[in-house]
């Protein structure tokens, strides 16, 4: 069997990573930067970190904000209009996944023109030229999508996401800088930093997973488990640790997929709006526990990261710890288990989204419609 891994060009990591940027546009001769970054982030000064070094070293941008938390194919839209109107000729997005989603789809069309129907991307679009030239500033730890070839979007009207799967959609350059995280509040930095944990855990046990990406899913539980804790009092230390745990986990899942804890998160968000992070860290232990009889000795290494001591432990014990080890830390950071908009008449177009998310086939145990309505029953 033939394994494909696919990986970034450059990531700059550590605290003052962004002072980098200024000499790559140099470097690559870039003259215009179409910016995507969401309102809040522009509201409470976090873009400004990153423009004010264009704006020091007289380099030219325009700032692209119509993003919604759970961006949608109007704001792909509309953004592929404002970049072909700007002149621009790369993209920095500063954001969480719906900032660098929204300009991964942009990226993708403004080259590919022939997929301007937004939901023509969905699954595995068969494009032939790679996005226009990118650079990626996470600003929260969480959905590592300056690492992956994957983005999601909303279809509004049809209450669904969708996920594209794409290799030329990968940013060239990732600066992972945790001075552009500090400023998250604490209920974002859990949520985001719950999504990361989802992506390795998920990514450790899903059909395709393999040697080279367990080794790195397997770093990135402990990274969480270890750092996410201190993240969300905003201590450096969990804000650096978690700022790697995200984006080690980025590039392995990106090649391995994930499975239905995602499935149903990406449906709550789609149906709720509930906030992705939220939605995943709520269904996590949930589908560990349907998945467990199905991941042999895997939930033992998880446990161990997470850490949990399993001497002694049958499989039974350490696959309850490694559950236990989930929920726990998911309380700890502040996230609900129950979530209060869930509605007994909602279940079967819950259920049936769920099952038709490009992420369900990689869930090491395959759901039924049925299965699907018993596990978002559990959220009740």
């Amino acid at each position: 069997m033939v394994n494909r891994f696919v990986l970034n060009g450059i990531s700059y990591h550590g605290k003052g990573a962004i002072q980098e940027i200024p000499g790559i546009i140099q470097s690559k001769g870039l003259q215009k930067a179409f910016i995507a970054s969401d309102p809040d982030l522009i509201r409470f000064g976090v873009t400004a970190k990153v423009t004010d070094l264009l704006d020091a070293n007289n380099m030219a941008y325009e700032i692209y904000s119509d993003i919604k938390p759970n961006p949608t194919i109007e704001n792909v839209k509309s953004g592929v209009a404002a970049y072909k109107a700007s002149g621009a000729d790369y993209m920095i997005t500063i954001g969480g996944g719906s900032s660098m989603d929204t300009g991964k789809a942009i990226g993708i069309i403004i080259n590919n023109p022939e997929f301007a129907d937004v939901r023509s991307l969905e699954g595995v679009a068969p494009t032939k030229n790679r996005t226009v030239f990118t650079i990626a500033v996470p600003t929260t730890a969480g959905t590592a999508a300056e690492a992956t070839i994957n983005y999601v979007i909303t279809d509004v009207e049809k209450k669904r996401k969708f996920v594209c799967v794409d290799t030329n959609d990968i940013p060239d350059i990732a600066i992972v800088d945790p001075d552009m995280m500090s400023s998250m509040p604490k209920g974002l930095t859990a949520s985001t930093g719950m999504d990361a944990l989802t992506h390795a855990i998920e990514g450790y046990t899903t059909k395709a997973a393999w040697a080279l990406a367990d080794c790195l899913n397997l770093e990135a539980i402990r990274l969480i488990a270890k750092n996410l804790r201190a993240a969300v009092r905003n201590e450096d230390e969990g804000r650096e640790g978690m700022a790697l745990g995200q984006f080690v986990t980025g590039m392995a899942f990106s090649n391995v997929g994930l499975g239905i804890a995602h499935s149903m998160a990406h449906t709550l968000g789609a149906v709720y709006d509930t906030p992705h992070g939220v939605a995943c860290a709520m269904m996590l232990p949930i589908v560990m526990e349907y998945n467990a009889d199905c991941t042999g000795e895997k939930y033992k290494a998880i446990a161990e990261a997470m850490g949990v001591d399993t001497t002694g432990m049958d499989q039974d014990t350490y696959r309850k710890a490694a559950i236990d080890a989930v929920r726990q830390l998911s309380a700890d950071v502040g996230i609900p288990s129950k979530l209060d908009a869930l509605k007994e008449e909602d279940l079967d177009f819950l259920a049936e989204s769920a099952a038709a998310d490009a992420c369900a086939p990689g869930n090491p145990k395959d759901a039924s419609v049925e299965d699907f309505k018993t596990l978002f029953r559990k959220l009740m």
